[in-house]
């Protein structure tokens, strides 16, 4: 889901051309034919137009191009973004909240344009809207892999974080100054400017792009090109969790530094302090999608035939009691149309209730697109690398099974609207029951030291200095956990009370730890007391596989009710406002949705933080360690209060809507015309 703060695909519905025929209106009268038919041409550059290219100059070629796009727009936007976050939270001393600002500007940029976009770019120039959208989206990952070029080298940790002792000069010594604060929290500013060029990338692509294919071909044709678009769209989020997740198993500046002095620690892809190479990706995508420029740049205003198409393209518009306005001959060709178009729209109280339903699913898809890789990291003990991972296979598949099971019902059952918005209702409410997994399948916190637990009852909690360590003069700056062989966790082992260490294989083995109580064996000896190992306790709990399984089925009817949604919303407007109603639902959808999304998410993970990163200068930066429980039932409680909204939304849509009279008769002639051919 996809993507945070983040573009999803799957809310982009296919915007049909604002000048369709009217029922009953002669092709030859339509006055959009003869222009439309004037604007094909060769595709090229002017009168360079190579007879080769001309090959491509047809909606499959035009659709390859978009597909290509399409991809790379959902790598980038609704894959590496939200697999990057966790580690540019670290990164850069960034909480959730701040990284669900840096998320949600990409919708902001989208918001802000797609009004305007859909309603003035239907007259435009399509392919070479979409060459605009291919430089700025390139030109979005530039600048969003900048800050790992200007923050210089990562430095991850130094000696007095290791062990304690007495006295500990190099901490004691320590003095905080302005000139000791970080600088990196600026960088902030640097990843939502990339995110706001990325947002304007986006909004010709899922307004203007999807329409030029709608205009482009045969009616029953429409559908199978929009679908292979989506399913390309799709494709491209399941390619940048995979991709994304295998950099970050390369460090951050591609070689580790080497100990050439005493104030860095050895480090492997299990420490907490390990950044993965999130920059790699973006940097690549900014060359691929640069090269799309071209082909996009050579199509004609109109592909050859698309007169004809137009002219043979019969309306269904509804009657909803509006179109005497939309019918008015210049409707949409200038700015004064704007505010009349725009407020027929929201007095349809059938199209704003479904527009508020979509809002409050997509505010929930957005959350869990760029959150639910750290909710398993954190939930279960795994990796940065490994969520990642395990979120994408989740989401990406889950989002296109629902979305392929829900276009086949709808279309064999030929379902009609009202029957369509009954059907999303069955969805929404499988899905709430579903989001029910977290209140059974979650996880508790291990013990930690000075978090969940008092140093065997001599320190207090939320207190990592104990009487065990306090001479210790352990520093918080550096998180570098151990595991205890009483099967407690310690921020370091510093705070452990461990005065040395030694190498068995590849983890590092602590002696003689002042906090960590004595453990007999058998036989009475106390071989190896006070013994840590680095790294975190292994997790014993075993509901991983549980959730994925039963979350992947709530996502798949979360996406089965996007396209009836969506479909509901193009037959209740009239014929004329279909591509700005598609533009109308884009604001709400991100207003109400994909913008507060994963900031309310990231607001409620803070909310369970128990352990900040807080340097010697008070500085707070990112969280260590979470009440797992307390996340669990936050996001239970934000996912099932979107989920009823959305039901309530989806009830009043089928309690409002009544089909107009002239589609019962036209239903009625159809019949009859079937019998009486069958007679």
């Amino acid at each position: 889901m996809h993507g945070g703060g983040i573009e999803n695909p799957v809310f982009e519905p296919p915007s049909p051309d604002l000048s369709r025929q009217r029922p009953g209106t002669p092709a030859g009268t339509d006055a959009g034919v003869p222009a439309a038919a004037a604007e094909e041409g060769p595709c090229g550059w002017g009168r360079c137009a190579p007879k080769a290219l001309q090959l491509c100059n047809n909606p499959k070629g035009y659709l390859a191009t978009y597909s290509l796009l399409a991809i790379f727009q959902g790598v980038v936007v609704n894959g590496l973004i939200n697999i990057s976050i966790s580690t540019i939270e670290k990164r850069y001393l960034l909480n959730s909240s701040l990284t669900g600002l840096i998320s949600a500007s990409y919708d902001i940029a989208f918001c802000i344009l797609s009004l305007f976009v859909s309603f003035f770019g239907e007259r435009g120039h399509k392919p070479r809207w979409l060459a605009f959208s291919a430089f700025m989206l390139g030109l979005g990952s530039l600048v969003f892999s900048l800050p790992h070029f200007s923050s210089g080298k990562y430095h991850y940790g130094a000696k007095f974080e290791d062990t304690c002792q007495i006295p500990r000069t190099s901490s004691a010594n320590f003095t905080c100054s302005a000139s000791t604060k970080s600088s990196l929290p600026n960088y902030l500013y640097v990843f939502i400017l990339g995110q706001l060029l990325l947002g304007v990338g986006g909004t010709p692509l899922y307004t203007l792009g999807t329409a030029f294919i709608d205009d482009s071909v045969p009616k029953h044709k429409s559908s199978l090109y929009i679908g292979i678009g989506y399913a390309m769209s799709l494709l491209g989020p399941a390619i940048g969790y995979v991709l994304g997740g295998q950099l970050l198993n390369i460090y951050i500046d591609i070689q580790i530094p080497e100990r050439q002095d005493i104030t860095y620690t050895e480090m492997d892809q299990d420490d907490p302090r390990w950044l993965g190479a999130w920059w790699i990706a973006f940097l690549a995508c900014f060359f691929a999608i640069w090269l799309l420029i071209i082909p996009f740049s050579c199509f004609p205003k109109h592909l050859p035939g698309t007169a004809k198409i137009q002219a043979e393209k019969i309306s269904e518009t509804h009657n909803d009691g509006s179109e005497a306005f939309v019918e008015a001959k210049n409707i949409g060709k200038s700015f004064k149309d704007f505010p009349m178009a725009l407020l027929i729209l929201l007095k349809n109280p059938v199209l704003m209730s479904l527009i508020l339903a979509s809002s409050s699913e997509a505010l929930v898809a957005t959350g869990f697109a760029t959150f639910l890789p750290k909710f398993i990291e954190n939930q279960f003990g795994k990796t940065s690398s490994f969520s990642a991972t395990l979120g994408g296979l989740v989401l990406i598949p889950a989002a296109a099974l629902g979305q392929i099971i829900s276009g086949i019902l709808v279309s064999k059952c030929k379902m009609d609207c009202k029957s369509i918005i009954k059907f999303t209702i069955g969805t929404c409410s499988a899905a709430l029951l579903l989001n029910t997994v977290f209140l059974f399948a979650k996880c508790g916190n291990e013990a930690f030291a000075g978090v969940s637990e008092t140093y065997n009852g001599t320190g207090m909690l939320y207190n990592l200095t104990a009487p065990c360590n306090a001479n210790c003069r352990c520093s918080r700056s550096i998180y570098y956990p151990v595991c205890g062989r009483d099967e407690v966790q310690y921020f370091s082992p510093c705070f452990a009370g461990c005065a040395s260490h030694l190498f068995n294989n590849t983890k590092k083995i602590y002696h003689n730890c002042s906090c960590i109580g004595k453990l007999e064996r058998e036989n009475g000896s106390e071989d190896f007391l006070y013994e840590a190992v680095s790294g975190k306790c292994p997790t014993q709990c075993k509901f991983l596989p549980l959730f994925l399984t039963t979350f992947f089925f709530a996502v798949v009817f979360t996406f089965m009710g996007v396209t009836p949604t969506t479909v509901a919303i193009l037959r209740c407007v009239p014929d004329k406002q279909r591509s700005f109603a598609l533009g109308v639902q884009s604001v709400f959808l991100r207003l109400l949705g994909t913008i507060p999304g994963p900031i309310l998410f990231g607001v409620a993970i803070d909310n369970s933080c128990t352990l900040w990163d807080i340097n010697e200068c008070k500085t707070e930066g990112a969280c260590w360690v979470y009440d797992n429980e307390r996340m669990a039932y936050l996001l239970m409680g934000i996912s099932a209060a979107c989920k009823i909204i959305t039901i309530i939304f989806v009830v009043m849509a089928v309690c409002l809507y009544k089909p107009p009279p002239t589609t019962a008769a036209l239903s009625q002639k159809d019949s009859e015309m079937v019998s009486a051919m069958h007679t």
